[in-house]
């Protein structure tokens, strides 16, 4: 690793020495070796992009116009950014538009000072706007996929299918949306891996946010053990475990017998939360049961295995 690192660091030391030559060559050849044909080459040639003050002077009002259009469109699109976050702050709808619209603006931004930049250095703007329309109808043949992805954001934004701070499955992944762009959302699961994935490719979405989601704690009983002492027991105590934990909206309530296991009785408990606290409270509602069940002397028996022996083939 080391040995890769050192490789690495020489190579560049090699470029920019590389770089810093041919600076100097351009640049000072005259100096260096004056009368001589290959100055007069160099001067003639690569020369011309080195002499800084010939260029400033010959140009300096096509520089400040550049410069001033710059800063102008920069300050613009400050102002149009401020304006969108105020605008859209409220929610999370709102700062899902907010990062499409500053999107396109930036874009927008972008192509209009190019435009007027080169039009200071006098580029025919007719010509230029009639190219660019030509290179566009050419782009646009080849860009489907990326008019498509920007359409289908648009859909999905426009039509609140979900937006930003949404728990959402796609296939198997499972996370939260934490950002819907111009071309692509990226959801986050409970391991921080990051989903990235083309909006024009999402065709089925599971919203987990649209609703309450359940929170589900299975619990095994012996099957010696009295079931309806066991259901009592956790009807009486659900309120105050509900009290225990802030996150549950409603319930926990008992859901009944879930199976007849080989070597248990499995009960189940439900709680009503929002999707992002899902896994918490069930890992809570666990631990309480638990506890409820070990207070009252009540066995969570390990997986048993019941073997038959032939006497016959013992003797």
């Amino acid at each position: 690793m080391k040995d890769k690192k050192s490789r690495l660091d020489l190579h560049k030391w090699i470029v920019l020495i590389i770089i810093l030559v041919f600076i100097l060559v351009g640049s000072l050849t005259g100096i260096l070796f004056p009368g001589t044909a290959f100055a007069t080459v160099i001067d003639n040639s690569i020369g011309k992009f080195f002499d800084v003050f010939s260029i400033f002077k010959n140009n300096y009002i096509n520089i400040l116009e550049s410069i001033t259009i710059v800063l102008f469109m920069g300050i613009l699109f400050y102002v149009i950014s401020v304006i969108v976050k105020l605008i859209t702050r409220n929610s999370n709808r709102g700062k899902t538009v907010g990062v499409l619209i500053t999107s396109v603006s930036k874009f927008g931004v972008m192509v209009i000072s190019l435009i007027l930049i080169l039009s200071a250095w006098n580029v025919p703007t007719p010509t230029l706007l009639a190219g660019a329309g030509i290179a566009g109808l050419a782009v646009s043949f080849g860009a489907q996929g990326l008019l498509e992805d920007v359409f289908a954001g648009l859909s999905i934004i426009f039509e609140k299918q979900f937006i930003v701070g949404n728990f959402v499955e796609v296939g198997e992944f499972r996370g939260e949306v934490i950002e819907i762009g111009p071309r692509n959302t990226r959801i986050k699961n409970i391991y921080g891996n990051i989903l990235i994935i083309a909006n024009s490719d999402i065709r089925e979405i599971v919203n987990l946010s649209e609703d309450l989601s359940y929170a589900i704690s299975e619990i095994s009983v012996e099957y010696s053990e009295d079931l309806d002492k066991v259901e009592e027991i956790i009807k009486d105590n659900l309120p105050k475990i509900g009290e225990k934990i802030p996150e549950i909206v409603a319930g926990p309530i008992y859901d009944g017998v879930e199976t007849l296991a080989d070597s248990a009785v499995i009960v189940r408990v439900i709680a009503h939360c929002e999707e992002k606290n899902r896994i918490n409270v069930r890992r809570i509602l666990n631990k309480e049961l638990k506890s409820l069940l070990d207070m009252n002397n009540i066995k969570i028996p390990f997986p048993q295995l019941v073997i038959h022996q032939n006497k016959q083939n013992i003797e």
